[in-house]
């Protein structure tokens, strides 16, 4: 190994939205995750996007839109209520903590 094969390993902090730096990290975490669990009812139920379009009647380009996670325009609660024509139970659980002085403004994600 040469000087030039030299790199640093970081350790992520589980949300690739906060190591990137991006606004509202937490809330795109949790629309990805969303996202992604429509995707995979999607496949789990053998649907296509015209036929969760008739199930949900939600349009079959927001299906595509949301396989290829273009979130963009989705908000947590549309995505949440997506899950919920599929037929699955979204289980969220809410915890009020006082904020850290100094600390930043938001919520947090911590998985199951």
């Amino acid at each position: 190994m040469t000087d030039d094969d030299d790199f640093e390993l970081i350790r992520g902090t589980g949300n690739v939205y906060a190591d990137l730096g991006m606004k509202e990290p937490e809330q795109r975490q949790l629309r990805a995750i969303l996202a992604a669990e429509i995707s995979k009812t999607l496949a789990t139920d053998n649907l296509t996007v015209r036929a969760a379009e008739k199930i949900t009647g939600v349009a079959a380009a927001d299906f595509s839109r949301i396989r290829q996670a273009k979130l963009k325009g989705f908000t947590i609660d549309r995505l949440m209520t997506i899950l919920d024509r599929l037929n699955r139970d979204v289980q969220v659980s809410v915890s009020v903590l006082p904020r850290k002085p100094g600390g930043q403004a938001g919520f947090h994600l911590h998985p199951a």
